[in-house]
């Protein structure tokens, strides 16, 4: 299914390359001397989306301010050399030799969070995307451990369904997946042990989730607990994987889309993870 779909999404983007292409230089109108073709307004259009990114970034911080300075002092050099203030020209001109440096040094915060920003977006992420091999060892190592020592676990990978729902009614973690901090929460005598934690992206960003349970407990589904009833209501409602541990046998199963898979060794979780985490 997912090779389909990498060959419906190639033959799209060949198909809008092509027309983009014919078009670019498409004359939409002209006004007087001037003529407006399509890469115009992609032009425009792309100044928008820039200009609205970075005042969002900026809105409501320090930097806001000293982007406003910068900003007047872009217009006064305009404005100068309208006038042909020459000698207010020539200073402004050496000036703007050190704005560079000024703007790296002043924005060095904001900076860093226009490229975690960039570097979060689903498409960049789709295009650029890698084995995060070291979050699948942190995983798997709190998986085998809680197994050995038959604790409980209810791992949920989020998928492209949102469980926004879920985790306003959670306690939220916010922090990289780490083997220690994955054992420490289903730790028995941890108060959020009880529940499910929420993966997306490389962070735990949620515990103690009360997740729905299966609306068919019936037949071979009466015989388990509430952690597997839960694990196939939620993959029931949503795309995302589901990894459970049982605290009576300490069994590892995966639940998707409704069907779940008990009795996964240490090779079948590694491929699991390396199929999730990419």
């Amino acid at each position: 299914m997912s090779e389909r779909k990498n060959i419906l999404l190639i033959v799209l983007g060949l198909l809008i390359t092509t027309v983009t292409v014919y078009f670019w230089r498409y004359e939409l109108f002209s006004l007087a001397f001037l003529s407006v073709r399509v890469y115009d307004v992609v032009d425009i259009l792309a100044v928008s989306f820039v200009l609205y990114s970075l005042y969002k970034v900026f809105k409501g911080t320090r930097a806001a301010q000293l982007l406003s300075g910068i900003l007047i002092l872009i217009l006064l050099s305009v404005l100068v050399r309208w006038a042909e203030l020459h000698g207010m020209s020539w200073l402004l001109s050496n000036l703007s030799t050190v704005w560079v440096i000024a703007v790296v040094i002043l924005f060095q915060p904001e900076l860093r969070r226009i490229l975690i920003y960039l570097g979060q977006n689903p498409f960049v992420r789709y295009l650029f995307r890698v084995k995060n091999l070291a979050m699948v060892g942190e995983i798997s190592d709190a998986i085998l451990t809680c197994q050995e020592r038959k604790w409980g676990m209810l791992i949920v990978m989020e998928g492209e369904v949102g469980l926004k729902h879920i985790k306003e009614k959670s306690a939220s973690i916010n922090a990289r997946v780490s083997a220690e901090l994955l054992v420490s929460i289903f730790n028995p005598t941890s108060p959020l042990h009880d529940g499910a934690v929420i993966i997306n992206h490389e962070v735990i960003e949620s515990a103690k989730c009360i997740l729905p349970l299966s609306e068919e407990p019936q037949g071979v589904r009466m015989k388990l607990g509430t952690r597997h009833l839960a694990a196939l209501g939620l993959s029931e409602e949503t795309d995302a994987h589901i990894l459970v541990v049982s605290e009576e046998t300490g069994t590892l199963s995966h639940v998707y889309n409704g069907v779940m898979k008990r009795g996964l060794d240490e090779v079948q979780l590694q491929k699991v993870l390396n199929n999730l985490i990419v």
